[in-house]
């Protein structure tokens, strides 16, 4: 299970597999400490090949590697885990993830904008509950703002950790570790090279740490 520190913000990386992607991954491990890095797997034909070495990586820097949503895919690679996006089955795929993976297995969800869901799914034993703010969502400031009124409202009452997703800038982390994120999750950019993504993960978690410390 992933604990947060009540003095600090921990980082979570999302990282699409594919052939640069564990230069982009090894130079960020490199330079700020990672609690968790969630391997999106692209093409369905490489799938294994192309998660596995970021997997590898994850582990050998003490970070839990996850799988998004296939949950085959994760114990096949010795991950730690699987996280399953939000979806009109998500309580489905969550009992499904628990029965198929080990119990000291992460199954962490994304919870949408749904209250009742995100409860529902603590209850039955998710490992982190994450409000996010996805590409598709057309009003991108009322959706942040809706981000940011989720993951206070969890952090004041519910132990269960919350990921804050989508926090691709420091301003972003800093909000939302202020609101009581016990992680944030960005993105590492297929569009930029190592070091630009070395900079921009560092950058993030400074920044959210800063705003746990000052709140």
């Amino acid at each position: 299970m992933l604990s947060g520190d009540e003095l600090a913000c921990g980082l979570y990386l999302v990282v699409e597999a594919g052939p640069a992607a564990p230069e982009r991954l090894a130079a960020a491990l490199a330079v700020v400490p990672v609690a968790c890095v969630l391997i999106e797997p692209a093409e369905e034909a490489e799938v294994a090949s192309a998660a596995r070495p970021l997997v590898g990586l994850a582990q050998e820097c003490g970070a839990a590697a996850l799988v998004n949503r296939n949950v085959h895919l994760a114990r096949a690679l010795a991950a730690d885990g699987v996280h399953l996006p939000w979806s009109k089955q998500l309580l489905k795929e969550f009992e499904e993830a628990r029965r198929v993976l080990d119990k000291r297995s992460i199954v962490g969800v994304h919870a949408g904008k749904s209250r009742h869901d995100a409860m529902l799914l603590a209850e039955r034993g998710a490992d982190y509950i994450g409000f996010g703010l996805p590409a598709a969502v057309r009003d991108r400031m009322s959706g942040a703002a809706r981000r940011l009124e989720l993951v206070a409202w969890w952090g004041e009452i519910f132990t269960v950790p919350c990921v804050a997703f989508d926090a691709d800038t420091p301003g972003e982390a800093q909000a939302l570790a202020a609101a009581g994120a016990d992680f944030v999750a960005c993105r590492l950019s297929a569009g930029i090279g190592p070091p630009a993504a070395a900079d921009h993960v560092a950058a993030v978690y400074h920044a959210a740490c800063t705003a746990r410390r000052l709140s």
